[in-house]
């Protein structure tokens, strides 16, 4: 599979000729709701098997073998070309695809409101075949050790069809805002939290859990180890029926980090005793705060990079948003930037016909634009090829998969492309 981004005068019919590909397989490929309106800057994923390269003015075969990590040799007899043949600019060489890893992938669902959206479930369905966990968000506690149900609808069915993991998604939410006083109540009164730990197991036999996932924030710095405590006692729990224990963390980078959503959070001792965790690496751009990359790839690395010096790389999942944000500017203290998914965002550049940019360092694109009130704006969000980039520090450093938040937000290439890298881990 090959990303390649739109440059001006492209049209999906030259771009199609010269992958080879049929006009119509790549508009669905990338789900185009009108093939003619592409946007210079729009990475478009290639469904092909493999890659090809066009030469550039002053390549080599040995310069090109380089660039591919092919030796010449190789890429002499696929291309069926001589050693010494001289290659003039542009002629297309084929690159045969790499060796495929084992990774895991969960996908956050979350309905608000009454009713499930048909959206969501849409999402869901179109989306479970490349997940190895499915995890409605979310049940949250109440304090006096019960639980109150998110809508379930027909994510159970949804991960049973497509042999994934059901995750129990628990958290410390009053009012659906994280709060640290029912989670001291949950964490350090034990009659309440065997309470708590009997209406979880029951609940996740009733409806077919197999894994169960703490994301408990903005802990006090005191209840720390009374968390651990907790995830020691509900493993010994939940090991009794063959379940999974997980957790999501705030995105550290030492352990003795400052500040309420990272001190009740222990690296060290969540490696020990969970059997994996999701790492929340999003959020540097959010909607209550300046634009910027949501999950710019330097500081999600230096999170991961700290991460595996405190526990096995192999239980680390990495936090991916499915999301953007339209900023508008000049930025003002408590303004709320809008969420727009990968597609909205490319609409948003076709319909104020500008181009989209791509930042290398954060490796994230974006494109300002002025509204009909004359207003700027600035959109960051995420496309393939800053998707990509996070599977290369995902493959780097060897961890397990990859979680995103949320389903729901169109994102086409980014499921291409999970199929293209990776073999997907079922667990159902």
């Amino acid at each position: 599979m090959q990303i390649h981004v739109v440059q001006r005068n492209q049209t999906l019919t030259s771009i199609a000729e010269a992958y080879s590909v049929p006009a119509n397989r790549l508009s669905e490929a990338n789900q185009l709701e009108n093939p003619d309106r592409l946007v210079v800057g729009q990475a478009l994923v290639i469904p092909i098997v493999g890659s090809y390269y066009f030469v550039q003015p002053g390549d080599s075969l040995s310069s090109i073998s380089q660039k591919v990590g092919i030796p010449v040799q190789e890429l002499v007899r696929i291309n069926q070309l001589s050693v010494n043949q001289t290659l003039s600019v542009g002629f297309r060489l084929y690159i045969p695809a790499k060796p495929k890893r084992t990774a895991e992938f969960n996908g956050y669902v979350e309905p608000r409101g009454t009713t499930v959206s048909p959206n969501l479930i849409s999402s869901a369905r179109e989306t479970a075949p490349y997940l190895t966990y499915l995890a409605p968000f979310s049940f949250q506690a109440l304090r006096n050790g019960s639980l109150k149900e998110p809508l379930l609808d027909d994510f159970p069915t949804i991960a049973r069809n497509n042999r994934n993991v059901l995750m129990m998604v628990i958290t410390n939410q009053e009012n659906d805002q994280f709060n640290d006083e029912l989670a001291r109540i949950l964490l350090n009164d034990m009659t309440i939290q065997n309470t708590f730990l009997n209406n979880i197991v029951n609940t996740a036999k009733k409806y077919g859990f197999k894994d169960i996932h703490f994301d408990f924030e903005f802990l006090r710095p005191a209840d720390r180890e009374a968390y651990n405590r907790f995830l020691r006692k509900a493993k010994t729990r939940f090991q009794q029926e063959g379940w999974l224990l997980s957790t999501a963390l705030a995105p550290k980078t030492s352990a003795d980090q400052k500040g309420l959503w990272y001190e009740g959070h222990d690296y060290k001792a969540h490696g020990e005793i969970v059997d994996f965790v999701v790492i929340m690496t999003y959020e540097w751009g959010y909607s209550g705060g300046p634009a910027r990359s949501v999950s710019p790839i330097g500081p999600v690395r230096d999170v991961l990079e700290y991460a595996i010096t405190e526990m096995p790389a192999s239980k680390i999942i990495m936090g991916q948003n499915l999301y953007g944000y339209d900023w508008t500017l000049p930025f003002v203290q408590g303004s709320t930037a809008k969420a727009v998914s990968p597609q909205q965002a490319i609409q948003l550049a076709f319909e104020h016909s500008v181009d989209i940019q791509y930042n290398n360092e954060e490796q994230a694109p974006f494109f300002t634009y002025k509204d009909s009130e004359n207003k700027n704006h600035e959109v960051w969000f995420e496309d393939a090829r800053s998707i990509q980039a996070k599977f290369d520090l995902l493959k780097e450093l060897k961890i397990r998969g990859m979680s995103y938040w949320k389903l729901g937000l169109a994102f086409p290439q980014n499921w291409l492309l999970i199929s293209d890298n990776f073999h997907v881990r079922k667990r159902g």
